[in-house]
C-alpha cells in the first residue's frame, strides 16, 4: 500500500511569459490526459528521502521557467479545441512511502496496478482548466529504494519532448545548468487558411478502426478482462527476425535498404496476436504506429521543438492475409504506412484536421477500463516505439544514481503496446503489452515458437 505523506505545488522559480499559447491541430488529436512513466532506483547514494524530495522541487521549479508551458494550463475554446494558458499555476510533487521493496516489482517491472500507484492520480472528471500539466511522485521504498513517478501531459509534449523535459531537469538537479533550450513557438506548424485538400487525399489514417466480424460497436471487447506481458528479446532473436524478412524480400527481387528492427518486431507483434486471439480469416485489422516527422518536413522543425511532432498512421489487412504472407510481407506494409508522412502529407493533415469541427474522436485516455475515445484493442494494436527515443547519457541521475530501470507506468486498453530498448542488454528489446487473459498464453506461445521455424 502506497500512502502519500505531502503534497506540494511548485511554481516556476522566475517569472514568466503570462499568455495563452496556441496548439496546432496537430496537437489537438493526442490525448488530453497524462502519460505515465516510472524511474526506479534500487541504491540511491542519498540517505536521505527528504533531500531527494526538496531537489526534485528545487530543480523542477528552474525548469519550469525554461518549459513554462508545463506549468500552466489546458483551456477549451470555442472551436472545441484547447490551448495552453500561461498562468504559472504550477505543478504537483508529492510525497510517498510503501511497506513494498523494489524487488516486489523486479525484474520486469510490469506496469501493474502496484506501479499505477507509484505515479500520482489524476481526476479527469474535473474541468482541464484544474488539471496540473506535470506531476511528480518520489515513493521511499521498505529496502531503501526509491521510485519517481511522472504524468506529464501528453498533449503539450510527446515523448521526445517530454524526454528533453526531462533530460534538462536532471542536469539542474546535478547543479550543471540547462544545455539545450526547447524551441516553444508552436505556430510554426500553421497552415495557409487558404490552403485547399487536395481531392485525392488519402483520410484512411481518420477512420474508425475495424470491429470483430458481426459487432455493431467495440464495447464488449472494452469490457474483458486484460492483463500486461513483458517480453523479451535478445539481439539474436531481433537479428533473426530482421535476417528472415530480408531473405525474403531479396528473393522478391527487392534490393532496397533491409527492414529495421521496428519494423520487424511490430510486425512479429501483429502476426502474433492475428493468431492468439484465432481470429477469422476474413477478419479485417489494424495497427496504428507513430511516426517523428521532425525532420520530415520542409524546412525540418528547429531543433529541441516542443509539442508534439508524431502522426497516426493505419496498417491494414487481415488476419488470414497476416498469418499465411510471410513476414517480410507484414514489415513491408507497415514501412509503406510510415513513408507516406511526408512534407506534403503533414501539411494535408493539417489541412484535413482544421476542416473537422471536433477532434476528439481521435482522443483516447491513459486509463484503464475507458470507454472514451478510439479504441485500437481486439482486432486491432497500437504499437509504439521508444527504440530511437533519446536517452540521458548516464540514465536520469538527479544526483543520487542512475535508475534502474525506465517504462511505461500503465498500458491503457487491449492491444496497447510499447516496443522497449533492453538497456542492461544492447541490442535487446523489450515488448510491453496488454492483452485479454484469453489471449496471453497463446501469445507468448507463437511469439517464441514463430522465431525459431
Amino acid at each position: 500500500m502506497v500512502t502519500v505523506k505531502a503534497t506540494h505545488i511548485v511554481k516556476p522559480a522566475e517569472e514568466t511569459p503570462s499568455k495563452i499559447m496556441y496548439v496546432s491541430d496537430i496537437d489537438q488529436i493526442h490525448p488530453i490526459t497524462n502519460a505515465p512513466t516510472i524511474y526506479f532506483y534500487r541504491s540511491p547514494s542519498f540517505s536521505s528521502f527528504q533531500i531527494m524530495v526538496e531537489i526534485l522541487k528545487h530543480s523542477l521549479s528552474k525548469a519550469l521557467v525554461i518549459f513554462y508551458p508545463f506549468a500552466g494550463r489546458l483551456e477549451w475554446t470555442h472551436r472545441k479545441r484547447v490551448h495552453i494558458n500561461c498562468n504559472s499555476l504550477g505543478a504537483h510533487s508529492l510525497e510517498a512511502e510503501t511497506d513494498a521493496r523494489i524487488d516486489d516489482f523486479a525484474p520486469d517491472y510490469r506496469p501493474t496496478p502496484a506501479v499505477r500507484d507509484l505515479i500520482p492520480y489524476v481526476d479527469y472528471s474535473r474541468p482541464i482548466e484544474e488539471l496540473p500539466l506535470v506531476l511528480i511522485q518520489l515513493t521511499k521504498f521498505s529496502c531503501g529504494g526509491v521510485s519517481l513517478g511522472l504524468a506529464l501531459s501528453h498533449f503539450v509534449a510527446d515523448g521526445q519532448s517530454a524526454l528533453h523535459f526531462v533530460s534538462e531537469w536532471v542536469r539542474i538537479a546535478r547543479g550543471e545548468g540547462p544545455e539545450y533550450l526547447p524551441f516553444l513557438d508552436r505556430t510554426v506548424l500553421v497552415q495557409d487558411q487558404e490552403d485547399l485538400l487536395p481531392a485525392d487525399f488519402d483520410a484512411s489514417d481518420y477512420k474508425q478502426p475495424p470491429l470483430m466480424i458481426g459487432s455493431l460497436n467495440n464495447l464488449e471487447e472494452r469490457m474483458k478482462e486484460t492483463e500486461v506481458l513483458m517480453l523479451r528479446l535478445s539481439k539474436e532473436q531481433i537479428d533473426k527476425l530482421r535476417s528472415k524478412a530480408n531473405e525474403e524480400k531479396k528473393r522478391l527481387g527487392d534490393l532496397e535498404r533491409g527492414y529495421t528492427r521496428f519494423e520487424v518486431v511490430a510486425g512479429h507483434m501483429w502476426r502474433t496476436a492475428s493468431k492468439a486471439r484465432k481470429h477469422m480469416e476474413n477478419q479485417e485489422t489494424a495497427i496504428r504506429v507513430v511516426v517523428n516527422f521532425r525532420n520530415r518536413v520542409k524546412p525540418p522543425l528547429p531543433k529541441f521543438f516542443f509539442g508534439n511532432a508524431i502522426l497516426p498512421v493505419i496498417v491494414s489487412s487481415t488476419s488470414g492475409e497476416l498469418v499465411s504472407k510471410p513476414l517480410s510481407y507484414v514489415a513491408s506494409k507497415i514501412r509503406a504506412a510510415t513513408e507516406k508522412v511526408t512534407d506534403e502529407y503533414t501539411k494535408n493533415v493539417a489541412i484535413f484536421l482544421d476542416k473537422q469541427e471536433d477532434l476528439s474522436q481521435w482522443r483516447y485516455l491513459h486509463v484503464v477500463g475507458s470507454t472514451q475515445g478510439v479504441f485500437f484493442g481486439n482486432p486491432n494494436m497500437d504499437i509504439t516505439s521508444w527504440l530511437t527515443l533519446p536517452h540521458n547519457e548516464g540514465g536520469t541521475d538527479f544526483g543520487w544514481g542512475e535508475e534502474d530501470h525506465f517504462g511505461p507506468g500503465a498500458l491503457g486498453f487491449d492491444g496497447k503496446s510499447f516496443i522497449l530498448s533492453d538497456n542492461s542488454s544492447p541490442g535487446s528489446a523489450i515488448i510491453a503489452l496488454r492483452l485479454q487473459l484469453t489471449h496471453i498464453e497463446d501469445f507468448k506461445t507463437f511469439f517464441y515458437e514463430d522465431i525459431l521455424n
